[in-house]
């Protein structure tokens, strides 16, 4: 008998599986872009912004003693009286961190959920070594955080790749404690994506509180399956059992046109309590499903979402 919402898909085994060289060619095309201002070390091709001294004008601010008599606006000066200092942005470091949920409902699905964020963390993590940012990675789940940081530029790609082709699926999440120590980790601040379904037992709060409190620009990619969205669509029906593939609870179920009524208004209140508590926070949640087609989700969808640019 086969098993509702069982993976069919080959497993990929190889990097070009992750990633092809049409779809890389594609993205030579676009960078990662922080909505907000970081104060970064490490200097790199492609950079956040933050206020200083270089070409690009930002703004301007009273004269202080001190102050480079240099970057004064005199003809300001000359209208007002008074002095004025420009302020130019300073282009520093931008560092991209990965977050990929390993639990065991993310192996899951048809497409399956653990496929599709591996294959979308190999692009995303592409764009940032292709244009020299410091790439970070992390697998969680409640054994633990795994790591894979400090990456960066283009000859980093293939040990990226082999890293994630190495994850595998078990486990309860452990969101909320490995947020803490990636929050914790000293990787810098920067952009945030967590690719995950979101769909703990526990809550999430604590974990995104963790990521607000670190001054990270944090992306919530939340990964469903369409067995998940439209289960009625997709084969479940009659008398069933359903087991949860993380702590074995079970539930006896009839499936009918009420109680798939019921399952949607359930999981339409759920994303929208996390989209909601992320927007309270500046944090971006976006929505994706396995079917997607990633080259669209990345070059279109997430550019319109302000991840890419």
């Amino acid at each position: 008998m086969a098993e509702f919402g069982a993976t069919t898909q080959p497993r990929p085994k190889r990097v070009d599986e992750l990633i092809d060289s049409e779809l890389m060619a594609k993205l030579d095309q676009v960078d990662i872009m922080s909505r907000k201002i970081f104060a970064g070390k490490l200097q790199g091709e492609r950079r956040s912004k933050k206020r200083g001294v270089s070409v690009e004008f930002a703004d301007y601010r009273h004269y202080v003693h001190g102050d480079d008599l240099r970057f004064v606006d005199w003809n300001i000066y000359a209208r007002l009286d008074k002095l004025f200092l420009k302020i130019f942005l300073e282009e520093e470091d931008l560092a991209l961190l990965i977050a990929i949920d390993i639990s065991a409902s993310m192996d899951w699905g048809n497409p399956n959920k653990l496929v599709f964020s591996q294959k979308l963390a190999m692009s995303l993590g592409y764009i940032g070594l292709s244009n020299h940012n410091r790439v970070s990675l992390f697998a969680f789940n409640q054994a633990g955080v795994r790591p894979l940081v400090n990456l960066r530029g283009r000859r980093r790609t293939r040990e990226m790749g082999t890293w994630l082709l190495d994850l595998a699926g078990g486990d309860r999440s452990g969101f909320n404690e490995a947020m803490r120590h990636i929050a914790l980790s000293r990787q810098g601040k920067g952009v945030m994506v967590i690719l995950s379904d979101f769909l703990f037992k526990e809550s999430y709060e604590k974990g995104l509180r963790y990521l607000a409190g670190g001054g990270f620009d944090t992306f919530c990619l939340q990964v469903l399956s369409p067995e998940e969205i439209d289960p009625g669509r997709h084969g479940l029906a009659g008398d069933l059992r359903l087991t949860d593939v993380e702590d074995d609870d079970t539930a006896e179920i009839t499936v009918s046109a009420a109680l798939l009524r019921k399952y949607r208004e359930n999981l339409n209140a759920y994303c929208g309590r996390l989209r909601d508590f992320c927007i309270r926070r500046d944090v971006m949640h976006v929505s994706v499903t396995t079917s997607d087609d990633i080259g669209a989700l990345l070059l279109d969808y997430l550019r319109k979402r302000g991840l890419l640019k």
